[in-house]
């Protein structure tokens, strides 16, 4: 009897317990100090940024999922291409001779739309468009995720559902993984208590074959690259809901991959947000960066110790050795960029649930990089809140990357609000 109560009290009180003082401490080389640091504000970016938002009046509390800048009109500007969960529709904003924002609805009627991958995907010229259809912006277990496919047809989108009857689809993206010279898919089925990772086999005529690589839940982002230089694509995948883990997919050829554990954290609590790759440190290999700071399954979203951002250092042989190069509280999304054209690769981050009863948190900063990749914290700005995505781009043709972010409402305070939101970047220095 006496032994079953003891084994009660460990069940009950002592590993929760101890998850919690031990659970943000990462696998690799990181001082205490490091892991448990959190910060909310810092000093203003002596680096000059404009804000302009797209529009001053919008009804409702904006829902938007992804912001991209990219060309996709193919006529040389830069462009924002926009999911919008809210109106359920991937949105596409032009700016004008005198600086204002002319939006017009590329695709309408998609339910919680959470990224569009832009592609060439029957290879005739045009940008297509992949749709990662989540069904419901709020957690959901439910089979009402899709992939869609809209075929540019001078202009018009015809829609081709290759995907369907699974759960929330949070993003897709592309890379020819079996070597026959056409474009298959990386699939992140985030789900909620159930998901995946799924690559898609072009068969020809917008037909498409699913094979599972990875089972996990709450899979976010799937970005695509040849991580161990072998010269076939790979892919990696962060894994969140269940467990906080990050994974490579090898490409072993012929359409077979090795899963690879990368990383993982027993913290549940970490809050990863979403996978960028990019050669932060510009030494020849794709390195990975992790925004951590969703914490949206808390009651009172709160900044924790141990948000922030983290950079996967590409060590080879398909060993990334981690490093916290930011402690904004309630990081969500990261964005990598040369923004004072010293050179060296900097990084941009907005934040989700700051602390944001104090007026002068960051919701957006920047980190600039002295080329050894050490890292110094500027805030560009402490509104608008509820940040949830982040691009760089160069917006007004004068040279330099400016910044474009989205907002998600989901939770209060509902103030200092705003949709899609540009910093311009003036390209001299506070002094």
């Amino acid at each position: 009897m006496q032994l079953r109560l003891y084994v009660l009290i460990v069940l009950v009180i002592v590993i929760p317990v101890a998850a919690m003082v031990f659970g943000p401490r990462l696998r690799g080389r990181l001082s205490p100090d490091e892991l448990y640091s959190g910060g909310t504000s810092y000093p203003a970016s002596e680096l000059l940024f404009q804000y302009q938002p797209t529009q001053s009046d919008f009804k409702g509390l904006p829902q938007i999922t992804n912001v991209q800048i990219t060309d996709f009109d193919q006529d040389g500007k830069n462009d924002l291409l926009v999911c919008d969960s809210l109106g359920s529709q991937v949105l596409l904003l032009k700016r004008s001779a005198d600086g204002n924002w002319d939006e017009s609805t590329l695709i309408a009627d998609v339910a919680a739309p959470a990224h569009a991958t832009v592609v060439d995907i029957d290879e005739d010229g045009d940008n297509d468009l992949i749709v990662s259809v989540l069904g419901n912006i709020m957690p959901d277990d439910g089979v009402i995720g899709r992939v869609e496919l809209f075929e540019n047809q001078e202009g018009a989108f015809q829609r081709h559902v290759i995907l369907d009857e699974v759960r929330r689809i949070a993003d897709v993206q592309c890379g020819d993984f079996d070597g026959d010279e056409d474009l298959d898919l990386a699939v992140a089925v985030f789900g909620y208590s159930r998901g995946n990772v799924l690559w898609l086999e072009n068969v020809g005529g917008f037909q498409f074959r699913d094979h599972e690589l990875l089972s996990g839940p709450g899979t976010i982002h799937v970005p695509v690259g040849d991580y161990d230089q072998d010269g076939d694509l790979d892919i990696a995948a962060i894994v969140t809901q269940d467990e906080e883990e990050l994974w490579g997919l090898e490409n072993l050829g012929d359409g077979k991959f090795r899963r690879r554990r990368l990383w993982m954290t027993i913290n549940p609590d970490l809050g990863g947000a979403g996978l960028v790759r990019n050669d932060l440190d510009q030494d020849g290999d794709l390195d990975l960066i992790l925004p951590a700071g969703d914490n949206l399954e808390d009651f009172d979203a709160y900044p924790q110790p141990y948000h922030g951002c983290y950079w996967f250092e590409n060590q080879g042989n398909w060993e990334f050795e981690p490093h916290r190069i930011a402690d904004l509280g309630g990081t969500y999304a990261a964005a990598v960029d040369d923004m004072n054209g010293d050179g060296n690769l900097d990084v941009v981050l907005v934040s989700l649930t700051n602390n944001w009863l104090e007026p002068n948190n960051a919701s957006i900063v920047w980190l600039e990089n002295d080329g050894q990749e050490n890292f110094t914290t500027w805030q560009i700005d402490d509104a608008p809140l509820h940040l949830v995505t982040v691009d760089t781009g160069d917006l007004d043709e004068d040279g330099f990357p400016d910044i474009a972010a989205g907002s998600l409402n989901v939770r209060r305070p509902h103030r200092h609000l705003g949709r899609i939101s540009t910093w311009l970047n003036q390209g001299e220095a506070n002094r």
